[in-house]
């Protein structure tokens, strides 16, 4: 696969990421807990089913190839995504990505503590502002009652900064294998939650059409198609090409209902994401 193609595959993995948002806030009646079992489904499904084409493979080989590097992972995709899920609920759409778009920077410092990989100069001038970014969110968040949106999105940009350093950790090409295995924790979390809080799993048909449809093209799909990419252009230029999610992500709820960004929002998002192309251009 060409340089470029690759690219085109990733900012469309991006794409479909950045429809997350919208999905959520179309759905009317399911809870955090039904949300997380439904859309770990249908991402189980699809992710499987691309591992297994991408790798010529049967469904019982990609099982046997799963192993202690995936299972960690998994665990941490399943808290990050377990967390966004509360994080979309309880703040804006815009909110969440800006937060979650602070993830590299979180992934040096755990990196730095983890396996001492010692971040470069550029990497702390970049997260300082970074923080400006978040600390105007979080404090907004603070004054309109959306506090544990914004916690619920920090602890989610944590796991998956502690993902992708289990990655780098594990020298594996893709965390296809990690991702099916964080659905499948997923599906458990989602599932014994909903039966302890008695809210059962029968939806509306609509809400479940759309949960389904998430978890297969808005992460299913759209993880796939970056990790495929991401095999042929360099680690930073991905790190720049996926915020095209955080660029996309907030203006389909503005466009499709109306769900506007605060000025607030649109200063701190801007300042996290010059800081990560800022980051990107200088630590390559």
């Amino acid at each position: 696969m060409s340089k470029k193609s690759a690219i085109s595959i990733i900012l469309l993995g991006g794409t479909f990421m950045s429809f997350v948002g919208l999905y959520m806030r179309l759905l009317t009646q399911a809870d955090g807990f039904q949300i997380l079992f439904y859309r770990s489904l249908s991402l189980c499904v699809i992710v499987a089913v691309i591992s297994c084409l991408r790798r010529r493979i049967m469904p019982a080989t990609f099982l046997k190839c799963l192993d202690y590097d995936d299972f960690k992972m998994g665990l941490a995709l399943a808290l990050a995504f377990t967390c966004y899920v509360f994080a979309m609920l309880f703040t804006s759409v815009a909110s969440t990505l800006f937060i979650l778009s602070a993830t590299p920077f979180l992934a040096a410092v755990i990196g730095l503590v983890w396996i001492d990989e010692k971040p470069k100069r550029i990497t702390w001038v970049a997260m300082i502002f970074a923080a400006f970014g978040i600390y105007l969110m979080v404090q907004e968040g603070y004054q309109l009652k959306q506090s544990f949106g914004n916690i619920m999105a920090l602890l989610s940009a944590t796991f998956f900064a502690l993902m992708l350093v289990s990655a780098r950790k594990s020298g594996k090409q893709d965390v296809l294998g990690g991702t099916f295995l964080g659905g499948t924790f997923c599906i458990l979390i989602g599932a014994l939650a909903t039966i302890v809080t008695g809210a059962g799993f029968v939806l509306i048909s609509r809400d479940l059409i759309i949960i389904l449809i998430m978890g297969a093209f808005g992460i299913g799909i759209g993880i796939a198609f970056v990790t495929w990419g991401a095999s042929y252009v360099p680690a930073a230029e991905v790190s720049l090409l996926v915020l095209i999610e955080s660029v996309l992500g907030p203006i389909w709820p503005w466009i499709f209902l109306g769900e506007a960004m605060s000025v607030t929002e649109v200063i701190g998002g801007l300042t996290i994401l010059s800081s990560v192309v800022l980051y990107v251009r200088f630590s390559a």
